[in-house]
């Protein structure tokens, strides 16, 4: 039994079709994350797996009982699911605590958990207004935890967040699966907070799933141009280009081009199986720099930790890619 089913979705609004046949399964604990550009679908799709959007067609089922839309119940959503939108809202004039109690079902023991993994203890005494856009969201998630949902439901958990509380939230999120064993599912834009957390990635485009992989794979064999795109640079190399520079490669003559992530990059020395190139342009990352080289009228993208290069250096690189990635 899937822990939770997405068969056959379909939901318009006017002349719109939002979501196209959308199917998919999730295990029990599986870490999801839902991506894709604006406009793509996630969030119709994750108020439609809450119960709060009614689909024109299938359905959506949680451990193998189904999800009911807002046309089938008196009050949209569902019991067991806890959904967290990006605008959601808290009483201002209230301490945390009476913001907590009005929804609080579970003993003092078991919301003192919620409140410790939502590291939200020491805001308790305060008033809401007095809060931060971070602590606000601790505290309106440890709200809906103490429903004791079975699935958690995040749209963009990491938008509009300072570096200090986005790295409070991401461990949260984390202790949530982990120390209350909830299963989750996540939309979010972010690649590196996608590509660190999830299990499994599904991309959608235009109200369709186009892409439903590992992290690793969604990174390295997108299926296109508009996949990779979502998780960082790229280069996109023509492939008669890219053998001349690497004729030892085995590179298949095609109109297509080939997909190649700056790491998959490297500088070494002058050798039987490097290409000579001019640095461009240097760019810093913080943690890396992105050397643009030109090599034979095409630029390539390298990251390198390395900080001694200059514009106009000439370096050596060779290929590192076991499956090359034809688009």
């Amino acid at each position: 039994m899937n822990f939770l089913s997405i068969e056959n979705i379909n939901y318009g609004y006017g002349n719109t079709n939002a979501l196209h046949n959308i199917n998919f399964y999730q295990n029990k604990f599986e870490k999801i994350v839902i991506a894709g550009e604006t406009g793509s679908g996630k969030t119709t799709l994750l108020q439609i797996i809450a119960g709060l959007l009614q689909p024109a067609t299938g359905k959506v089922l949680l451990e193998d009982e189904r999800v009911l839309g807002p046309l089938e119940k008196l009050l949209p959503g569902n019991k067991n699911i806890a959904y967290l939108s990006q605008h959601f809202e808290l009483r201002f004039n209230y301490y945390v605590h009476e913001q907590l109690e009005m929804a609080n079902k579970l003993s003092n023991a078991q919301a003192e958990k919620i409140y410790s993994v939502c590291q939200i203890q020491h805001l308790l005494k305060r008033r809401v207004e007095e809060l931060s856009g971070g602590e606000r969201q601790r505290i309106a998630l440890a709200r809906l935890l103490s429903s004791s949902p079975k699935l958690l439901l995040l749209d963009e958990p990491f938008s509009n967040l300072d570096a200090t509380h986005k790295s409070i939230i991401k461990k949260v999120i984390e202790n949530i699966g982990k120390e209350l064993e909830i299963t989750c599912i996540i939309v979010s834009h972010d690649a590196a907070d996608s590509l660190s957390w999830a299990e499994r990635i599904i991309i959608m485009k235009d109200g369709i799933i186009i892409q439903d992989a590992n992290p690793k794979e969604i990174y390295y064999h997108p299926i296109n141009e508009y996949c990779a795109s979502l998780f960082g640079d790229y280069n996109l190399i023509d492939t008669n280009n890219l053998k001349q520079l690497f004729p030892s490669q085995n590179i298949l003559q095609t109109t297509k081009k080939i997909l190649l992530r700056p790491e998959q990059f490297e500088i070494t020395t002058q050798n039987n199986h490097s290409a000579k190139g001019i640095i461009q342009s240097i760019i810093f990352y913080g943690s890396y720099y992105m050397l643009n080289i030109l090599i034979s009228n095409t630029i390539i993208s390298i990251k390198t930790l390395q900080q001694h290069y200059k514009i106009n250096d000439t370096i050596f690189i060779t290929l590192n890619a076991n499956k090359l990635v034809y688009i």
